[in-house]
This record gives C-alpha cells, sequence and structure tokens, in this order.
C-alpha cells in the first residue's frame, strides 16, 4: 500500500492476503483501498486486487477468520501455475475441510493455522517467532515489519484485532501506573519530544521488552525507557503502559 498512485511512492503499509478492503478512490492502474479490519487506506496495484460482491465483503469482515501460521507458506491449487505464497498472518478465508475458496478457485489449506486463544502465553510465543526480522517500514510479514505492525500482527494471531498505528493503539487498553502492574503481553507505547507516540513494543517478563527497531529485538525496560545494552543508552523514552486483554 502506497502513500500515492505510484510505483515510486513511499509504502505506506502491506495488505496481507485474506484482507479484505473497501475501492475509495481509483486510477488507471491503481486503487486506493481502505482495509476492513482497521480502516488504514494507501493505494494499491489494480492487479494486486481480487473484486468481490458486498455481501461477501460484509460476510469476511464480521468473522474472525484463520490466520496462517508459518513464516511463509503456500496454497496450492491443482493447477502449479496458480500456487499462491502466503506470509504469517494471512487470513484464510472460506476455510472448509482443509481448503479455502478464493474467488471460484479452491486451494489447499496450509497446514499451520493459528488457533484463536486469546491469552498471553500464546501471544508471547508468537512475538517469539519473529525474532530478527528486518525493520520495514509500512512492513507486516517475517521478511520485515515496523514496530506497530509487529505488534498488530502478534495480536491477531491470538484473534485479537487492534489498530495499525502505534498512536492509534495508545488509545486502546486500560493504562497502567508502574511498569510494575505490567504483566508480558501488555503494550508499551513511546513519544518524541512533541509528545507524539512514535514507538510500541510487548512487555516480557523480568522487564525486558520485544520490539521492531532496526530488527525485532530484546531490550530492558525501566521507567524511563527502552535501554540498548549494545549502545549502552536509551533509546526510546517511556509514555504508557497498556492493558489489551
Amino acid at each position: 500500500m502506497r502513500a500515492e498512485p505510484s510505483d515510486l511512492s513511499e509504502m505506506v503499509n502491506q495488505a496481507l492476503f485474506g484482507e479484505v478492503f473497501k475501492i475509495i478512490d481509483q486510477r488507471k492502474k491503481w486503487y486506493r483501498i481502505r482495509l476492513a479490519h482497521d480502516d488504514y487506506e494507501g493505494w494499491i496495484d489494480r492487479k494486486q486486487a481480487h473484486l468481490i460482491l458486498k455481501d461477501e465483503y460484509n460476510a469476511l469482515k464480521s468473522s474472525i477468520l484463520p490466520a496462517s501460521a508459518a513464516p511463509v507458506d503456500m496454497l496450492a491449487h491443482e493447477d502449479p501455475r496458480q500456487h499462491l505464497t502466503i506470509v504469517q498472518g494471512s487470513l484464510l478465508p472460506h476455510l472448509k475441510n482443509g481448503e479455502i475458496r478464493f474467488g471460484n478457485e479452491m486451494y489447499q489449506a496450509p497446514e499451520m493455522i493459528a488457533t484463536e486463544e486469546s491469552n498471553k502465553e500464546n501471544l508471547i510465543e508468537w512475538a517469539y517467532s519473529y525474532l530478527n526480522a528486518p525493520y520495514l517500514w509500512g512492513g507486516r510479514s517475517p521478511m520485515g515489519i515496523d514496530c506497530s505492525g509487529f505488534t498488530q500482527l502478534v495480536y491477531r494471531m491470538i484473534g485479537t484485532s487492534i489498530p495499525r498505528d502505534a498512536s492509534e493503539q495508545a488509545k486502546i487498553g486500560e493504562p497502567l501506573s508502574f511498569i510494575e502492574e505490567a504483566e508480558p503481553g501488555d503494550l508499551a507505547f513511546f513519544d518524541n519530544n512533541e509528545g507524539r507516540i512514535i514507538h510500541v513494543g510487548i512487555l516480557l517478563k523480568d522487564n525486558y521488552i520485544i520490539h521492531a527497531s532496526g530488527k525485532v529485538r530484546l531490550d530492558r525496560l525501566d521507567q524511563s525507557g527502552i535501554y540498548n545494552a549494545e549502545l549502552r543508552d536509551h533509546t526510546h523514552r517511556l509514555r504508557v503502559i497498556k492493558k489489551i486483554i
């Protein structure tokens, strides 16, 4: 998803397989879309879209769909030319008897599918599955991911939907007064000198945090913020901790 209808424009987000959206504007080769799960907007190449009827859109939008669990997987088709590569967190519409329907075509579903157990123990396991994934502005996959894409996808893997950007994620959940009140799986948010939320990470036990900064990494967290032992310095200033589930 790009800021403008051009291949040269900045990538602002990624739409994963199975996510549905509305077309809110269009150009000759481009659609401006609004994702159903978080209302995020951007431009995509028309060739990346498969159009569906409004009734199917509404049904998929209101459903909690299973997600692909492997970092990279394939939806196998009887015609090898139609195999589809998907990444972790991709949604699997119309899953039934080990197959999914995409348009008028049937594909073999991946073997690794995330369960919808909404608990923090599973959340931490999914967070570790992204460890060392490279940082990519606008990214939402193990091939490249940004800080809020990371937290959004990790929560998706346990069946919980949260907004896309860190500033929007910071508006939900229950604020905690002290780090000591937090538990693994809570979200920590960080601001800049203007007070704007610019970073987010997932708390772990023993005052560690996992977050996307250069790569998905582990660092220490204290009342001041994130302490990077390699740099021997604080890299992000703590603003608030939120309990989401």
